[in-house]
C-alpha cells in the first residue's frame, strides 16, 4: 500500500495554501519562550481527562504529542510511561507527567524517534492546527501505536491564529473535524474515525474529540 502524500498540500489532497501561516518563521523562536498557561478552561479540562481516563488502557505506554508543560492525562491512573513531544524544553520539563521528554519540531521533521508499535495509546491535545504536515505526522503516529491502540486528537475553539494553518482558520467547529477525520483517513493505518463532542456546555470552553 503507498504511503501518505509527501507534497506541498501537507498530504491532505487541499491545495498547498491550506498549509499556509500568517507567520511563517521557524516555530522554534514562537515558542521559544515558555507559555505554563492553559490553552482551555478548566471545565473542558477535566472533560478531557475524564474521556483520556475511558480510552487509555491501564497501565499503557502513552505518546503525548505537541504537548507542554501539562498533559491532562488521569491523575492515579497506573501508565508505564509517557512520553512527549514538544518544542520547549523548559515547558516539557515542567510537566509531571511525563517520563521522556523529545524536543522536537513535527513541522519540521515529523518521523518520530521510536520503533514501530512501542505505544498503547497516543494523544494530541488542541495543538493539531498548528500541524503543515499532519498526514505525516499522523502516518508516524500510527506507526509507533500497537495494533488497535487509540490515537485521540482533542481541539477547541483557541488557537494562537498568526501559527495555525489557513484551512483551520477558514473553518468552524465541523469543519475541524472533518479534517481531522481526513487525516486519519489519508494516513492509511487507522480504522475510520470517530468524532466526540465532549465540551462541558454553556459559559465554557467547547471541546470536540476525533
Amino acid at each position: 500500500m503507498p504511503g501518505p502524500t509527501l507534497s506541498g498540500d501537507g498530504g491532505s489532497g487541499l491545495p498547498p495554501e491550506s498549509f499556509c501561516r500568517e507567520d511563517e518563521t521557524d516555530d522554534a523562536l514562537f515558542y521559544r519562550q515558555p507559555r505554563l498557561v492553559t490553552h482551555i478552561d478548566d471545565e473542558a479540562i477535566g472533560a478531557l481527562t475524564a474521556f483520556y481516563r475511558q480510552v487509555i488502557p491501564d497501565g499503557a505506554r502513552v505518546l503525548d504529542l505537541m504537548t507542554s508543560w501539562v498533559s491532562h492525562l488521569p491523575a492515579g491512573k497506573p501508565l508505564s510511561g509517557v512520553s512527549g513531544v514538544g518544542l520547549n524544553a523548559v515547558e516539557l520539563a515542567a510537566n509531571p507527567a511525563l517520563t521522556e521528554r523529545v524536543v522536537q519540531d513535527l513541522n519540521r521533521d515529523p518521523v518520530l524517534p521510536w520503533p514501530n508499535g512501542c505505544f498503547d495509546a497516543a494523544v494530541v491535545t488542541v495543538s493539531v492546527q498548528y500541524l503543515t504536515r499532519p498526514v505525516e505526522v499522523f502516518a508516524e503516529a500510527g506507526r509507533v501505536l500497537r495494533p488497535g491502540a487509540p490515537f485521540v486528537v482533542a481541539f477547541s475553539h483557541r488557537c494562537f491564529p498568526s501559527k495555525a494553518i489557513a484551512a483551520w482558520l477558514e473553518r468552524g467547529p465541523r469543519g475541524h473535524a472533518e479534517l481531522v477525520t481526513e487525516y486519519f483517513r489519508l494516513a492509511r493505518v487507522f480504522a475510520p474515525a470517530r468524532v466526540f463532542n465532549i465540551s462541558p456546555g454553556r459559559g465554557h470552553d467547547p471541546l470536540y474529540v476525533v
